[in-house]
């Protein structure tokens, strides 16, 4: 009892408040179904950082350093990027890319949904932010987890913790912020024009041939990204051999979750409330909002500015499923369109874009490391 005394004496407030904040997140996972692979390791590990004296992270005690576990596979699994590139292999695995192949036209619109990065890089510095964290705030416009973590690692950013709360949220939010900014920026006619779907199919060879064609491009374009886009295209190549079949379904279930919650609740080492409960981080959680908001924006609008000069016309919606929050927008841009109109089946063209949204953020990605290192 004296123990326990002594060490309520030693709270900080700001702990109390980060118990609350990890209780939410675990609300959230359990409740609500928000990504609750990562929010629930990280909401619990966000409670366990914030004990008094907590034996989980580093501390000194009586003058001697003490290594906490958290902290090894932080240093060990996300200080060297290892745990976002695995990652990356399962969610290769996962990925269809045959809806792009089909349409290639489609990867524009995965380019033109990376606008919000590049918007939110320039409104991060605007408000102070030092240019390696204001890179890394941009980046939760790539609606992409681990990239997200990649480039703040990278950077080294002390934010990183308020960086992966936003990007993740924002990501299981996708249902509620696309709807609304695609209603405010599209008509009801343009929400209900409807698109041919391509006869041809997809060879094989060309299945293989694609994850290692995209590497060699990406690595020529953004140096800085072939980890990112190697990973994630050895995952593809490994489903689509077709000889690896046991080893594509580990990837894309045993691997992609055990690697998911050990970062949620690595992560959580930069949730410790002396570098959480700051200004800063309500601040980028505002900036991770815009980041998607434009990254929507950037999307519809490329596909209004193309059907001014085409003759086959494209639902402005599809240009939203370009951010790279796969499969979640374009299932939701599927359900917009067959409330619109019960006979439009937009899924197959939302695919397309979403997971040119997978390559372009990744590479988007890499652009800014390189930008961002050109300017220092």
């Amino acid at each position: 009892m004296e123990v326990l005394f002594e060490n309520l004496l030693e709270l900080d407030p700001r702990q109390i408040l980060m118990w609350i904040i990890g209780g939410v997140l675990i609300f959230l996972a359990i409740k609500k179904d928000m990504e609750p692979t990562l929010l629930l390791p990280l909401g619990f590990g966000t409670i366990l950082v914030n004990l008094p004296f907590s034996g989980a992270v580093n501390q000194i005690i009586d003058g001697v350093k003490e290594i906490g576990i958290i902290d090894i596979l932080f240093n060990a699994g996300i200080a060297n990027e290892l745990f976002p590139l695995l990652l990356f292999i399962g969610i290769g695995a996962m990925i269809d890319f045959t809806p792009l192949m089909s349409n290639p036209k489609m990867l524009f619109f995965g380019a033109a949904a990376q606008f919000g990065i590049f918007f939110t890089f320039s409104l991060a510095a605007f408000f102070g932010f030092d240019i390696k964290d204001a890179a890394s705030i941009a980046i939760i416009g790539a609606a992409d987890g681990p990239t997200s973590i990649f480039v703040a690692n990278y950077f080294n950013s002390k934010y990183i913790g308020a960086i992966i709360v936003a990007a993740y949220s924002y990501m299981a939010l996708v249902p509620i912020i696309q709807p609304f900014v695609i209603r405010l920026i599209t008509t009801r006619e343009e929400r209900l024009i409807r698109m041919e779907y391509p006869r041809k199919s997809v060879p094989k060879i060309a299945k293989i041939l694609f994850p290692i064609i995209v590497t060699i491009i990406a690595g020529l374009i953004a140096p800085r990204s072939v980890a990112l886009v190697g990973f994630l295209m050895f995952g593809n190549l490994i489903r689509e051999c077709g000889v690896l079949n046991s080893l594509s379904e580990t990837a894309q279930n045993e691997l992609a979750n055990l690697i998911t919650i050990l970062l949620g609740i690595t992560v959580s080492t930069k949730m410790q409330a002396d570098l959480f409960i700051t200004k800063e981080t309500l601040l980028i959680l505002f900036l991770g909002l815009i980041a998607f908001i434009f990254d929507t924006v950037g999307g519809v609008l490329f596909a209004k500015i193309i059907n001014l000069f085409s003759k086959n016309k494209i639902n402005p919606m599809v240009g939203a499923a370009g951010i790279s929050a796969f499969p979640m927008s374009a299932r939701v841009i599927h359900k917009m369109g067959l409330k619109e109109d019960p006979q439009n089946f937009l899924l197959m063209h939302a695919v397309g874009a979403n997971v040119a949204g997978q390559i372009a953020s990744v590479i988007a990605g890499g652009l800014i490391i390189k930008l961002v290192g050109a300017l220092l």
